[in-house]
């Protein structure tokens, strides 16, 4: 029997759902502290959200101004823990906070997600969280942080069509497989789309098939 929400987009945050969802984050992060892993460094917050009723992502289309490796690129709002912080919950709410003037509170958030290096090898939390309908939301982006706010539909991230991979070469040799989504108003690449594969499994395991391939050796510790 398939897992509530797992084969109809439109039931894919659904009570039922969460608390599926919300089960196997807790699960996992019990996992993980028995595994005695660090804290990581910086966190994201993962945006799920209804758009006219239809269960979506947000993301962020980062400011050129900001400078960096990361200038442009799509991505969700984040940054790095600040000794104030918490944990990885609290750096991800206030980053929301920050960049989109949103302030949400921790009933909002169904849990973590694994921590993933990013490309400077700098350990980012990604966290889960239901914005509820956009609607009844005023987001007021920083724009010295966002360029742009989009949404894109899971229907439109569950599509095979919208879907495709990169392969990456490290010395010549073939190094690892990373997902990109298309078709939106802009790609989705990088850990980005790394966080966002890994929600899209979260929600329809039996809908999403993994790109993500990353032999032993370059896996991090």
């Amino acid at each position: 029997m398939a897992e509530p929400g797992a084969g109809d987009p439109g039931a894919l945050l659904s009570s039922g759902s969460e608390r599926r969802c919300r089960a196997r984050l807790a699960a996992a992060a019990a996992a993980g502290r028995g595994a005695g892993g660090a804290a990581a460094a910086a966190a994201v917050l993962v945006p799920l959200c209804s758009v006219r009723g239809r269960p979506a992502m947000l993301f962020t289309l980062r400011s050129r101004s900001l400078g960096g490796p990361h200038s442009g690129d799509v991505s969700f709002p984040g940054g790095r823990r600040e000794p104030a912080d918490g944990d990885a919950v609290a750096t991800a709410l206030r980053e929301t906070r920050e960049e989109l003037g949103l302030a949400l509170g921790e009933p909002s958030v169904w849990g973590q997600l694994r921590a993933l290096p990013d490309r400077q090898g700098l350990m980012v939390a990604p966290v889960v969280a239901n914005l509820g309908p956009l609607e009844k939301l005023t987001l007021a982006p920083n724009p010295d942080e966002v360029a742009e706010v989009f949404t894109l539909p899971l229907a439109h991230l569950l599509r095979e069509e919208n879907q495709a991979y990169t392969h990456f070469r490290t010395a010549g040799r073939y190094g690892y497989t990373l997902p990109v989504f298309l078709n939106g108003p802009h790609r989705v690449w990088g850990l980005t789309a790394v966080i966002t594969e890994l929600t899209l499994e979260l929600l329809a395991p039996e809908r999403y098939r993994s790109k993500t391939v990353v032999p032993a050796r370059h896996r991090s510790a």
